[in-house]
């Protein structure tokens, strides 16, 4: 087990808070460290809630990580397309593309393990995992069933010789017909669970191209150059377009209204790593999606159609 020990410079603080901006700790994770009896301060244990004083010594337990396998299980998925190298599937929102702690079971790669064998190389947590699209976004992604489909796939995303296109609704009427954000992503500073465009940043470019407005909401598709985590999400977001219904990123009014984080992977093509191949595959958006859009087209009496 190990041990963390840190030395209190203010006093106020909440001892989840205090400890989340002070190492490397999530708030959440430190917050079920204090329930589990992990976190002293002065000796005694202490509550998440606690408020730490000036020159306090808090100790941090951290117990040994448990190994994480990914279990065959009976889940239902979409499948668009199926050979002997490679399984394209519709991935529904709210599915986790693989097990983690917190998500250990009921994911994308649960239910592909059930169904047929993926590939070895990212192990038993990810196996067969080349992309990832997050859990709030719903639609396509390809996965690789051999070792040499993965090696394949995998060198054509690095050379960005995949196609990969999103239709998003975002916040704002976007003047631009279309546009490029060349902006680098990377942690945010205090908040691990977030990206940023920060300088030293990892490269991150999207080119996008107005589909459709509303006067306050446009449809948008947005073409991925590079593939950085919460990509479109940034950038939309560093534009002053925020995804409508993004939980992280999103306008808060958006997030109460409930429908969901509107933005789907609705094309990808890549190049069969067996055969040769071109393929490209689309997907319908989502109904959740479609019936803010057709409410957008209904209400608004200014919508254009590109």
């Amino acid at each position: 087990m190990d041990e963390i020990i840190l030395i209190t410079e203010t006093a106020g603080e909440r001892l989840d808070k205090f400890i989340s901006e002070n190492s490397d700790i999530s708030r959440s994770y430190a917050a079920k460290l204090a329930e589990d009896g992990c976190i002293r301060v002065n000796g005694k244990s202490a509550q998440k809630k606690t408020k730490v004083g000036k020159g306090d010594e808090v100790i941090v337990l951290i117990p040994e990580p448990q190994e994480i396998e990914a279990k065959p299980e009976n889940i239902p998925i979409d499948i668009v397309y199926e050979d002997d190298s490679v399984i394209v599937v519709n991935k529904p929102q709210g599915m986790v593309v693989h097990p983690a702690a917190g998500n250990l079971s009921g994911t994308l790669v649960n239910g592909l393990l059930y169904h047929c064998s993926l590939s070895s190389i990212n192990g038993a947590v990810r196996p067969g995992i080349v992309h990832r699209i997050d859990k709030d976004t719903s639609g396509l992604l390809v996965v690789a069933k051999t070792n040499e489909a993965h090696e394949a796939l995998s060198e054509q995303l690095k050379e960005r010789k995949a196609l990969r296109k999103y239709y998003c609704i975002v916040n704002g009427n976007i003047k631009e017909d279309t546009g490029t954000v060349d902006k680098p992503i990377g942690r945010h500073p205090t908040d691990r669970k977030r990206m940023a465009i920060i300088e030293g940043g990892r490269e991150a470019v999207t080119h996008f191209k107005v589909l459709e407005r509303f006067g306050q909401f446009t449809l948008v598709e947005c073409t991925l150059q590079t593939g950085r985590t919460h990509q479109i999400r940034v950038h939309m977001a560093a534009l002053g377009h925020n995804i409508v219904g993004d939980p992280v990123y999103g306008i808060k009014k958006d997030r109460e209204k409930g429908k969901g984080q509107l933005l789907h992977a609705k094309t990808i093509g890549f190049t069969h790593p067996k055969t040769g191949e071109l393929m490209e595959f689309t997907s319908e958006l989502p109904k959740e999606f479609m019936a803010v859009l057709n409410k957008l087209r209904t209400n608004s009496k200014n919508s254009e159609i590109l």
